[in-house]
């Protein structure tokens, strides 16, 4: 079983950028596929990147593109989410995610374990 704490979140104006940060428990987090999604109000929960377990291989969704970088330290047990050029668009709680096989799904539902989320809102 994997537990899962991110943190980073905050306010930040258009264009800043933030840093999540998604803290793993157990020792087994090299195994697992890893993903970050998120929600904004009145909203569905979407793909926003994912990782394989070695991170040979990333994914991300068309509107973060270019701007959003998904990495891990499976020494540190540790999966980050680099966000730049943020845009006002981007608020939304962000959830980190946990799946096995460790492949890069985009589909939530593949996912075994999730955080809690953390808040980033972008003014304008």
């Amino acid at each position: 079983q994997v537990q899962l704490v991110e943190s980073g979140g905050g306010l930040v104006q258009a264009g800043g950028s933030l840093r999540l940060s998604c803290a793993a428990s157990g020792r087994t987090f090299s195994s697992y596929g890893m993903g970050w999604f998120r929600q904004a109000p009145g909203k569905e929960r979407e793909f926003v990147a994912a990782i394989t377990w070695i991170g040979g291989s990333t994914y991300y969704a068309d509107s973060v593109k270019g701007r959003f970088t998904i990495s891990r330290d499976n020494a540190k047990n540790t999966l980050y989410l680099q966000m730049n050029t943020l845009k006002p668009e981007d608020t939304a709680v962000y959830y980190c995610a946990a799946q096995r096989p460790g492949i890069a799904a985009v589909t939530s539902t593949l996912y075994d374990y999730w955080g809690q989320g953390t808040q980033v809102t972008v003014s304008s």
